[in-house]
């Protein structure tokens, strides 16, 4: 008996890819400041060497959708504004090895809120 695909696990969270991949990488994870990056020449997050869990690949070519998918795993779709993917970076939230990077309000904050909304 067929049962169709598997459903995905409960929380999971998986917005828009395309939104991920043309807005979010480059603005929000890789932005051009790369006091503002999470993979910048320090690589904190990069795969290669970086801290944490979080860990992107930043080989060319970038691997987006392996990227996207270790993103996800730092999101909370059911309250955005509390993905530890917003919260860590944000200026006054969670404790942040690399520091804060942006502040409430910030363009970068509503970039990423704005993924929700896709």
């Amino acid at each position: 008996m067929d049962l169709g695909d598997a459903p995905p696990d409960p929380g999971t969270c998986r917005p828009d890819f395309v939104y991920y991949r043309d807005v979010i990488w480059p603005e929000y994870l890789a932005p051009a400041d790369t006091s503002k990056s999470c993979v910048s020449q320090t690589g904190c997050h990069d795969a290669a060497n970086g801290r944490s869990s979080f860990r992107l690949d930043t080989q060319d070519p970038i691997d987006q959708m392996t990227n996207y998918q270790t993103v996800t795993r730092f999101l909370n779709c059911g309250s955005p504004d509390s993905s530890a993917l917003l919260t860590k970076p944000l200026s006054g939230l969670d404790s942040h090895g690399g520091g804060d990077l942006f502040d409430p309000g910030s363009q970068s904050e509503m970039t990423f809120l704005t993924w929700f909304e896709q």
